[in-house]
């Protein structure tokens, strides 16, 4: 056997992280590999020795294989461990790696070469009696047109190399399929560094599903039951839980079979999910293999008690898959959430900026990129942890973690965790509702306000604390109430930063009560008033809020369920430089990678001007009318920063 005494970790951030928790508890010490972005980020602080790329890209980083070799070599290392995004699908780093005389822990450089290729892994599990959906390599639209003539519309175009909805776009029909290729290819090409899509037919409201697999070299296939992946945005992943609550144990069955056939079919050694599409009928069809950990790994271990970083660790040395693996139960049910940096009511656009604050409560499990204080950048992907709750019904599940996402103190950057408690506390969510369309159908806005309705109380506490402490603070001599105004009717505003939204919050203080309106919501009381304490009454509910001073104008109010940080605003904003009428701002920072339009171009309503890309992701930025192009103040390959004119168009006037 290879024992396997030092590793180093290709990856970053919070898979780094919890690689090596698992490594130092073996007692193997761990060479993770850093970049400027990446020196002082938590990974970075835990890691035994750090060995820096030097580059400003990830190609020149974290998708630069020999440099990362090289740096296994030069630190002692006898293992590396790619982690999941990144190398750690790509066949030929593998292959560097076991050249290099260093144990890959992951399956072969043969295998993951076999279930690179989508369409080949799609013939080989067909070839093994598993379930496909007919697909095929494209590099170019007339290709895409012939496959839609043949085999109907719509269809999925994806990246051949990778995941993640990289790369992964619906075509419903003839229109605009050129733009879509040249755009997955882009987009698969700046993640994966392999930029083949191909194509296959699109099942409208499925579930997601898969089956975690682990193999050793002694002949061992075993499966490791499913986990639900169906609540997706952009094709990625925001909500996993095991056991999946909607399909029949005869599905189960064949799910599990499935997986463990493609397993065999492969000889697999080490940590694989086998992924599959279930159709509102019941029938499975094979979506691809994954050759390496999944994000979603914690979901299994919460199931099952099982370290799945621990197995791959053993089965990379050569040893057998313990009794322990072989002969595990799932027990209760595990739920997690992915925390992104993003806004779900605009697009899911990413966000970028210091976490001022960042702590979740002890009743989950966390595994995060990020500490209070981590500066969020727009390269990498966007998720800043995963959030895991386990309980012996997926009731209790999902309500332990709604509650702790709801006490988590989060700011300094706008996330999405509005949106996953509105999800895990919606009544079709709660029945098991769940399929890929279940974010589109339910509406990402009406999911957000569940949260957002229960925390105007907070909100409106908060603005009070500020009238106080500005109170006592100002020269006007105290025996002048606070909040004093000649008409007696007129409220005071201040605005708020909560949760990276900026809202106004008026208030008409009478003694020690208030009327108070949070944003454009109904005015509520608070029916007492103290220096840190206050008492609203909401409809016939009176809730009690405790407000505590954070210093620089924040403050955090806490409720019997809630917590929410919140930073006073200026009223007015600064002045900016003028801008041209009709410029298109960035609404991100990023980088241009085409640009659609030249000027004095005619463009109709909703025509795609340009595409940024920024962590990782492909944005289009469309006309908001129709128009004409008047300037384009940027080229391909620009950097950008939000508020950045990027297309200035000029309005139709008939």
């Amino acid at each position: 056997m290879a024992e396997i005494r030092t590793v180093c970790i290709a990856n970053r951030g919070e898979i780094a992280r919890r690689i090596m928790a698992t490594a130092r508890r073996l007692g193997i010490t761990t060479v993770l590999v850093v970049t400027d972005d990446d020196l002082g980020m938590p990974a970075s602080l835990e890691a035994d020795v750090l060995a820096y790329l030097p580059g400003s890209t990830i190609a020149e980083t974290y998708l630069n294989g020999p440099a990362i070799v090289a740096a296994a070599l030069a630190h002692g290392a006898d293992a590396v461990h790619p982690g999941y995004g990144f190398l750690s699908e790509n066949a030929a780093f593998a292959q560097a790696v076991v050249d290099a005389g260093l144990t890959f822990v992951g399956p072969s450089p043969e295998v993951i070469a076999e279930m690179g290729s989508k369409v080949g892994a799609k013939e080989k599990m067909a070839a093994a009696g598993v379930p496909v959906l007919a697909g095929a390599t494209v590099s170019t639209a007339s290709e895409i047109l012939k496959v839609g003539a043949a085999s109907g519309w719509p269809l999925l175009l994806k990246a051949s190399a990778g995941g993640g909805g990289r790369g992964m776009r619906i075509l419903r029909g003839p229109d605009g399929v050129e733009q879509e290729l040249d755009a997955a290819r882009r987009e698969a090409g700046a993640a994966f560094g392999d930029a083949t899509v191909f194509v296959e037919s699109y099942i409208e409201r499925p579930r997601h599903v898969e089956v975690q697999i682990f193999g050793d070299a002694h002949g061992t296939v075993i499966d490791l039951f499913e986990r639900e992946c169906s609540i997706q945005r952009r094709y990625q992943k925001v909500l996993e839980e095991s056991p999946s609550p909607g399909i029949t144990d005869d599905v189960r069955v064949q799910l599990r079979a499935a997986a463990r056939a493609a397993g065999a079919a492969l000889h697999y050694v080490g940590a694989g999910t086998v992924e599959f599409i279930v159709a509102p009928n019941g029938s499975i069809a094979f979506l691809e293999v994954n050759t390496r950990l999944q994000v979603e790994h914690p979901v299994t271990e919460a199931v099952t008690g099982l370290d799945l970083v621990e197995l791959q660790f053993i089965v990379a040395s050569g040893a057998p898959l313990p009794k322990a693996a072989i002969d595990a139960q799932p027990e209760g049910h595990a739920i997690e959430v992915r925390l992104y940096a993003e806004d779900p009511t605009s697009g899911f656009l990413p966000q970028t900026g210091t976490l001022e604050d960042f702590s979740v409560p002890e009743s989950v499990r966390v595994d995060s990129a990020v500490d209070a204080g981590s500066v969020v950048v727009a390269t990498y992907d966007p998720m800043l942890a995963k959030i895991i709750a386990w309980a012996p019904t997926r009731t209790a599940a999902a309500a332990t973690l709604a509650d702790a996402l709801r006490r988590s103190a989060i700011a300094g950057v706008a996330t999405n965790r509005d949106l996953l408690i509105g999800v895990l506390e919606d009544e079709e969510f709660l029945a098991g509702a769940t399929t890929t369309a279940f974010l589109d159908e339910r509406g990402v806005d009406a999911l957000v306000d569940i949260r957002r309705s229960s925390i105007e109380p907070l909100i409106g506490a908060a603005a009070l604390a500020v009238f106080l402490e500005h109170h006592q603070t100002s020269p006007v001599p105290s025996a002048v109430p606070v909040g004093y105004r000649n008409v007696l009717t007129q409220p005071q505003v201040v605005v708020l930063d909560v949760d990276g939204r900026a809202i106004e919050v008026a208030v008409v203080f009478a003694g020690r009560q208030a009327e108070v309106a949070v944003g454009d919501g109904e005015a509520f009381t608070f029916v007492d008033i103290d220096e840190d304490e206050f008492v609203a009454l909401v409809a016939l509910d009176l809730v009690a809020v405790a407000v505590t001073t954070l210093g620089r104008e924040r403050f955090r109010a806490t409720s019997a369920t809630d917590l929410v940080d919140v930073t006073v605003l200026p009223r007015f904003s600064p002045p900016r430089v003028a801008l041209a009428a009709g410029s298109l701002q960035a609404p991100m920072p990023g980088t241009v990678v085409r640009i659609d339009v030249a000027v004095g171009d005619v463009v109709a309503q909703d025509d795609a001007l340009l595409a940024l890309e920024a962590m990782k992701m492909e944005h289009t930025i469309r006309a908001p009318f129709a128009g004409t192009v008047t300037a384009v103040p940027v080229t391909v390959g620009h950097q950008v920063t939000a508020g950045d004119p990027l297309v200035v168009v000029e309005a139709d006037h008939d």
